[in-house]
């Protein structure tokens, strides 16, 4: 119970509880929202374009911008994955927040770390991509 002079009370910790719950599960609704949305990687993963749907033969730029909507729907991809990612991670820290981070199954503990190790990680070599990448729009002659 908190002290009288912080303004706490039994009253005001089941309702912080009630709160938390609440918030838990519009966290939990947000992810099976997502994951079967348009936006879920299943769905992101499955647009993708052969290259031939850019033109082929003597058509080089046809190649380019296969290419580039490659790495757009590769990028598009991992950031739909890393966002499920997040949010199955405040799943969970949620969750550790109700019951204390201690009282968490291990496995759910594990998975956390887990998630944050691979989110970490992709985000890491997307900088690193972006630094390397020698962004040939910014040298092409467009002829002007």
């Amino acid at each position: 119970m908190l002290p009288a002079d912080m303004g706490g009370g039994g009253a005001d910790v089941r309702r912080g509880v009630m709160a938390l719950s609440t918030f838990k599960k519009r966290v939990d609704e947000l992810l099976a929202t997502f994951e079967g949305s348009a936006g879920g990687v299943p769905k992101v993963s499955a647009h993708s374009l052969p290259e031939s749907a850019f033109g082929s033969g003597a058509f080089p730029e046809g190649k380019r911008l296969h290419l580039e909507y490659e790495r757009v729907h590769e990028r598009i991809t991992a950031l739909s994955k890393s966002l499920g990612l997040q949010l199955e991670a405040m799943r969970i820290a949620v969750h550790g927040v109700d019951v204390t981070f201690d009282n968490v199954e291990e496995e759910q503990r594990y998975r956390f770390h887990e998630i944050r190790a691979e989110v970490n990680q992709t985000r890491e070599e997307m900088l690193n991509e972006h630094l390397e990448r020698d962004n040939k729009a910014d040298s092409t002659d467009a002829g002007y």
